[in-house]
């Protein structure tokens, strides 16, 4: 898989770099054919690790197991096939992909035992025992790996399918900007429709080459894969319809974007009235078991790293104190959930009189009106440089989740100052507790802008839930990694 316009060459991309398809083979088919052999491979070594551990080898004695070992690549295949798990619609992003390996382990495992059953088969259990979810975890790792090689591809601009907008052009820009800031997604906005008094000759770079009545001619012209219609009362319903009737000959995929901004899919439900399909969004949940759930997982989680991380932290602290003598914490007073205010603590990273030389760089704030910002603050020391490149200056923030101040995900814990600031809407932010990392955390840290900040603070707020807070915790090692806007 590789630049769909490129004839074939060999990449360098890790260890799964492989030849570039012609130019007629799409990148997806070529993304396919390589999820069917990355799901083989990992079928073939599970059934020979499973016969290694089991029967240490001893050929002699389970022949027929050392014979069921490249048999349970193509049952896996199926299986997968059956789940759903090659629908090319997965490919790249959400958990669907995910979702559809771990229901083809359990139901291949599910599946092996009532045959083995029903047909008394002796069937030795410590070989289904490893070989059934070694495969799963190997395939999902597999999997992941795969998507972040294709990840680094868009990254390049290349295996992307080319979008034609529909809608206003404020929608069009801002559509146009998240989808160039977060490529993984594989969505280029080729050209756009415009729909409105005012069509302007393009919007953010990209060509606007006609309104409701062209999208199918500017589809041709540019070759598009999908057409995106985002909210706007001029699209009737009937005019939807007669567009899915058009781009259906043409082959071209066709997605609606509702007028509900950054609200997650477990929380939207459609359902018929009347001969028309409702869409109801369910309102997010602040308290009750889920909450008890989240809360509970994190202190457990929060005093477990505590203990297992207390000779860094006491290395941590000693650098700081022997560096210029100050105190290693810094304390810091926040607002946290319904605008209660409690005490952060920090390890320090900058002079101890940072607070006091804070007005002399106001000028120099690179963050906007709200947030303060600097890339090369003069405040910061030469230990919390270090620091705060591994983010380790946060790692006392755990006492604040054991104590119920934090969680471990959340929004950014803001300053009195900040919350004083606030419009209406940025408000929402307070309606959970702030939390260690969050999606700005792996989204972009302090190169965010504020605006930016405030849109993925208020997207978790609307979505939460314990599977996104253990995405975003797996993300954030990548992100503490890299280093990527950490100053």
């Amino acid at each position: 898989m590789a630049k769909p316009a490129t004839a074939s060459r060999r990449p360098a991309v890790g260890r799964l770099a492989v030849r570039v398809p012609a130019q007629n083979l799409p990148w997806t088919a070529s993304y396919l054919r390589r999820a069917l052999a990355v799901d083989g491979t990992c079928a073939l070594v599970a059934g020979l690790l499973a016969f290694q551990i089991r029967f240490d080898a001893r050929v002699s004695s389970a022949l027929a197991y050392l014979l069921l070992s490249p048999a349970l690549p193509p049952l896996w295949l199926i299986s997968v096939w059956l789940a759903g798990g090659y629908g090319s619609r997965f490919i790249g992003v959400g958990s669907d992909e995910y979702r559809r390996v771990l229901n083809a382990g359990v139901c291949l495992t599910a599946t092996v035992a009532i045959v083995a059953y029903a047909a008394k088969a002796d069937l030795a259990r410590g070989y289904v025992v490893v070989a059934l979810p070694s495969l799963t975890a190997l395939d999902l790792l597999a999997r992941h790996r795969l998507r972040k090689w294709l990840h680094r591809w868009r990254a390049r601009g290349h295996c992307m399918n080319k979008v034609v907008v529909v809608g206003h052009p404020n929608v069009i820009a801002q559509l146009a900007a998240e989808l160039r800031r977060e490529s993984y997604h594989g969505l280029s906005v080729v050209a756009a429709c415009a729909v409105g008094p005012e069509r302007p000759a393009e919007i953010g770079g990209i060509p606007v080459t006609g309104g409701l009545g062209n999208v199918l001619t500017v589809v041709r012209q540019f070759r598009a894969d999908t057409v995106a219609v985002l909210a706007c009362p001029e699209m009737s319903g009937a005019r939807l319809r007669d567009l899915a009737w058009a781009l259906e000959k043409t082959g071209t995929e066709l997605c609606v974007a509702p007028a509900l901004l950054d609200v997650a899919g477990p929380r939207t439900t459609i359902r018929p009235a009347a001969g028309l399909p409702l869409l109801y969004l369910d309102h997010p949940e602040f308290t009750g078991g889920r909450r008890l759930i989240k809360s509970g997982f994190d202190r457990s989680l929060a005093l477990a790293a505590l203990v297992l991380l207390v000779p860094l932290l006491v290395a941590v602290a000693l650098a700081i104190k022997l560096a210029d003598g100050g105190p290693a914490l810094f304390r810091q007073t926040r607002i946290g959930q319904d605008g209660r205010p409690f005490t952060v603590l920090k390890f320090r990273t900058m002079v101890v009189d940072a607070e006091a030389r804070k007005a002399q760089l106001i000028l120099r704030n690179e963050a906007g009106d709200v947030l303060f910002k600097m890339r090369k603050d003069p405040r910061v020391t030469r230990v919390g440089e270090w620091l705060r490149r591994w983010s380790l200056d946060e790692l006392p923030q755990l006492m604040n989740v054991l104590r119920g101040d934090m969680s471990l995900v959340g929004p950014r814990p803001p300053l009195p100052d900040e919350v004083a600031r606030y419009v209406d809407h940025v408000r929402r932010r307070l309606a959970v507790k702030p939390g260690i990392t969050g999606l700005w955390q792996v989204s972009g840290r302090s190169d965010l802008s504020w605006d930016e900040s405030v849109r993925l603070d208020l997207r978790y707020v609307e979505n939460w839930s314990l599977m996104l807070d253990l995405q975003i915790l797996w993300k954030t090692l990548s992100a503490v990694l890299s280093g990527s806007g950490a100053y």
